[in-house]
């Protein structure tokens, strides 16, 4: 299958400029584009179809719910999980902070030098005990490393499933064999796996899971947190209000079992469906296919750069669906000035990876990243892009 095959452009109505020339997207790794069926299912959510959940009588309020909850068990299906054992959050950085400050053995937390910001300050906001993994030298999660950092001590490991500057992919197993061994358990931070390639939190034998529905094709403002039954029933709610309760008294107040404990207020219900729709998307694609097709334009946008001699390239050679760089003499906030004249998008800046930067010896790169609807015509956009700005610069 070509890269031509799988791209569905003619499904993402963002991908056209307002004169109707193509928009050259790179940034799905910062947040992905939307195909018209998930925005459909938004505007019926918010449409013909909208009501409370959890609370009306009504039928409409019951249909909703059923559409609520029917989300919940898509995103369970997408990652292997039971729904019984899906929380839904604000997105993966509330997620990471659910379990950074509820779970109830805190203690010393690994963390390795290429985690997001949203996997390292929680950690330090809720009081634990700060540890740091070093990378090999191709941009990886150094296990050997990690295996003689952990002692008893630590009650948590916290890792990127794919590192969303370099796309380096953790050895998931192994990081889980490490954690399990002196007692911690692994949380894996999926926002750049689960769009990218298939993920199965059994298999993986992780105990928390976070991703986010806004880089899955989905909409913003939602997330998910997958936990095992066992330790989800053992952390107190984070947040009070309605629907998280069982019964309520000025003098005591006891809490609905999860997920229900961890999801208080009105929660995000059209964002919830709509979530659930974009998990429809990319599970009726296949995610075995759209890694291979991420994996095909990356090693096709890492060989055009390579033959650069002013370009540095970062990460390994097979990562998943991301490309950062740096170009000799211009700053990456240039090109990315400069990429934008020619309707090509890539984000440019330490891309919440400020630790990495420091360890990269860099204030920034350039990173490319693909989606469902990349194609070869926007890798060649971006090299053409490349090719102006260095003629620009001299």
């Amino acid at each position: 299958m070509s890269t031509a095959t799988l791209s569905r452009k003619a499904d993402f109505p963002g991908l056209i400029t307002a004169d109707g020339a193509p928009w050259h997207y790179l940034d799905s790794a910062a947040t992905a584009q939307k195909p018209q069926a998930v925005i459909d299912a938004m505007a019926r959510a918010l449409g013909e179809n909208y009501a409370t959940v959890h609370r009306g009588v009504y039928s409409r309020s019951a249909e909703m719910t059923l559409g609520y909850e029917e989300a919940r068990r898509k995103i369970a299906a997408l990652i292997g999980a039971d729904d019984s054992e899906v929380v839904f959050t604000r997105g993966a950085t509330e997620a990471i902070n659910l379990v950074a400050y509820s779970y109830p053995d805190k203690g010393r937390v690994l963390l390795s030098e290429l985690e997001h910001h949203s996997n390292i300050v929680p950690w330090q906001l809720a009081g634990w005990q700060v540890d740091v993994c070093p990378l090999t030298d191709d941009g990886q999660i150094d296990l050997d490393a990690a295996e003689a950092m952990l002692t008893r001590e630590h009650t948590m490991v916290s890792f990127a499933h794919v590192s969303n500057v370099l796309g380096s992919v953790l050895d998931a197993e192994r990081a889980a064999e490490l954690a399990h061994s002196v007692g911690a358990k692994l949380l894996l931070d999926g926002c750049q796996s689960v769009p990218r390639m298939p993920v199965d939190v059994a298999a993986l034998d992780c105990d928390f899971y976070a991703l986010s529905a806004h880089k899955l094709y989905g909409p913003t403002g939602i997330g998910a947190l997958w936990g095992r039954a066992e330790l989800l029933d053992a952390m107190p709610p984070w947040q009070g209000g309605g629907a998280m309760i069982d019964q309520v008294g000025f003098d005591r107040t006891t809490y609905a079992p999860a997920p229900q404990r961890f999801e208080a207020g009105t929660p995000a219900i059209t964002e919830a469906i709509t979530f659930g729709a974009a998990c429809d998307y990319v599970r009726n694609i296949g995610l075995e296919s759209i890694h291979a097709h991420e994996a095909r334009l990356v090693a096709q946008t890492r060989d055009a750069l390579g033959a650069m001699n002013d370009v540095t390239l970062y990460g390994p050679e097979e990562s998943a669906g991301i490309v950062s760089f740096l170009i000799d003499g211009i700053h990456p906030h240039d090109l990315g000035t400069i990429l934008d004249e020619e309707n090509v998008a890539i984000r440019a800046g330490h891309h919440c990876a400020q630790p990495l930067m420091e360890k990269l010896g860099i204030p920034a790169t350039a990173r490319a990243s693909f989606g469902i609807y990349s194609d070869e015509e926007d890798v060649a956009a971006l090299i053409r892009g490349i090719e102006r700005t260095k003629r620009i610069f001299g």
